[in-house]
C-alpha cells in the first residue's frame, strides 16, 4: 500500500481558503436596532434651513441655483423656493407626478421621507387665508 503525502502549499490551501472566505463576511448587526439602522422620519417641525434647503443642497442645486434657474426656478432662497412650493410644481415634480418633468432631472426619485419633509414643508408655509 502506498501513502501519498501532500505537499505543503497544497494542504494548506483549503484551509487558507476557508479561512479568506470567513474574513469576507461581514460582521453582524446585533448591536443596532432598527431606530439605529433606519431613522423615523420627523415631519413635525420642519423648516426650510434644517430640513428642506440640505435637500435641495444635495439634489436640486446643480440645475436650479441663482446661476443657473433652469426653468425660472430657483431652489437655493427661501423666497423663490417658495414660488413652486406654492404653486404645487415643486411637490408634483419630486412626486415624479406624470403631468410634470420629474425630478431631480436624470437622478432616481427622492427618498419618501424627503418627499414627506417637503410636503409638510409646503403645509405649514402656505399663508394665511
Amino acid at each position: 500500500m502506498k501513502i501519498q503525502i501532500r505537499s505543503g502549499f497544497y494542504f494548506l490551501l483549503p484551509i487558507a481558503s476557508l479561512i479568506f472566505f470567513l474574513l469576507l463576511i461581514p460582521p453582524g448587526c446585533k448591536n443596532y436596532n432598527e431606530v439605529d439602522l433606519y431613522p423615523p422620519c420627523d415631519t413635525v417641525n420642519v423648516t426650510y434651513s434644517g430640513d428642506i434647503q440640505p435637500i435641495i443642497f444635495a439634489n436640486c442645486l446643480p440645475c436650479h441655483s441663482v446661476a443657473n434657474k433652469f426653468g425660472g426656478v430657483i431652489l437655493a432662497v427661501l423666497d423663490s423656493a417658495r414660488i413652486p412650493a406654492r404653486n404645487g410644481l415643486l411637490l408634483k415634480a419630486v412626486t415624479h407626478d406624470p403631468g410634470v418633468i420629474p425630478m431631480p432631472k436624470g437622478g432616481g426619485k427622492l427618498s419618501d421621507c424627503d418627499i414627506a419633509k417637503i410636503r409638510r414643508w409646503i403645509a405649514l408655509d402656505e399663508p394665511a387665508k
